[in-house]
């Protein structure tokens, strides 16, 4: 196999033209969300005006997660200070100031949905003195003390790399911290702000392994955005040498007509193939597939699963 060459073809302008239309390819079609469930947290963020990832980023798993009970809080407002171009998130350089109640409105809606594994991310938040580190910790403080058998992951900016910000997270004590590199080293200033890099990236998570080995470390790569399945296979590899248990692979899809377009639309054997490339590279978890997200709720039930037969607790059913 050539490992030099896209992944895939470059898609047609008629499965680009018009981003969420049925021309893409069969295995990228989902259903509308719908549900009681979804109804629920789709409420009860808007009135406690919590923001979602699920919504923020357009994933196309919302219903499927919702309805099953699983969300991914997206903290600091909805407003980044990053413009990554493969992101839907609103942009400024100086967005709203932080809602102190946040830290206890996630924390009692995590409650009463009554979750026993819940995602926290966040914007980028450089115009802040610590970048919002603490306001992140103290929302992982209060759910856990408002839920004392929450497993929490979390997937966090990088901080510019600070260490001391970092550590403030390891401290609230997570059981998983993520950080995505998002994509092969080549196309990093393709893809990302300016101010993200790849080794920065895996400087991240090389700190929370070292300081943190209790600690599990998650990564995510979207593919279709130009790289080679070789690229893939190295990303992969350079994740593995730092010491990261999960990764999450899954299909880049345009969100708006301003952002960058979709290269190519990866088959699902190629995503399978990728996965059990990870499993052999020794990835505790690999979820690879054209709808996987970052927070992707089979993922998420694996790693609780994992977590707590570790800890001797019951697994949720």
């Amino acid at each position: 196999m050539n490992w030099s060459t896209p992944l895939l073809r470059n898609p047609t302008p008629a499965e680009t033209a018009v981003p969420g239309s049925a021309r893409k390819p069969d295995w990228l079609k989902v259903k509308v969300p719908q549900g009681e469930r979804f109804n629920w947290i789709r409420n009860r963020a808007r009135g406690l005006h919590l923001h979602t990832v699920c919504e923020e980023a357009r994933c196309p798993n919302i219903g499927e997660c919702w309805q099953g009970g699983t969300a991914t809080f997206m903290l600091m407002g909805d407003t980044c200070t990053r413009g990554c171009r493969f992101c839907s998130v609103k942009t400024a350089r100086h967005p709203a100031a932080l809602d102190a109640e946040e830290p206890a409105h996630i924390a009692e809606t995590v409650r009463a949905m009554g979750l026993d594994y819940v995602v926290l991310t966040s914007v980028n938040r450089d115009d802040l003195p610590d970048q919002g580190a603490g306001h992140f910790a103290e929302t992982i403080r209060r759910a856990q003390l408002a839920s004392p058998d929450l497993l929490i992951e979390v997937l966090i900016p990088d901080f510019q790399g600070r260490a001391e910000l970092i550590d403030k997270i390891v401290a609230a004590r997570p059981a998983v911290i993520a950080h995505n590199v998002e994509t092969v080293e080549r196309l990093q200033d393709v893809v990302r702000d300016p101010r993200a890099g790849f080794a920065q990236s895996l400087g991240v998570l090389e700190h929370v392994r070292r300081s943190a080995p209790h600690i599990r470390t998650k990564s995510s790569l979207m593919l279709g955005v130009g790289e080679t399945e070789g690229e893939v296979l190295e990303t992969m590899g350079a994740l593995r040498a730092i010491g990261c248990d999960f990764l999450t692979l899954g299909q880049y899809l345009q969100p708006d007509r301003r952002k960058l377009k979709v290269q190519a639309f990866i088959r699902p054997d190629v995503f399978k193939r990728l996965e059990q490339a990870g499993l052999e590279m020794g990835f505790g978890y690999v979820a690879a597939g054209p709808l996987v997200r970052s927070s992707y709720r089979a993922a998420e039930f694996f790693i609780s699963r994992q977590l707590r037969a570790e800890r001797g607790a019951p697994a949720a059913s």
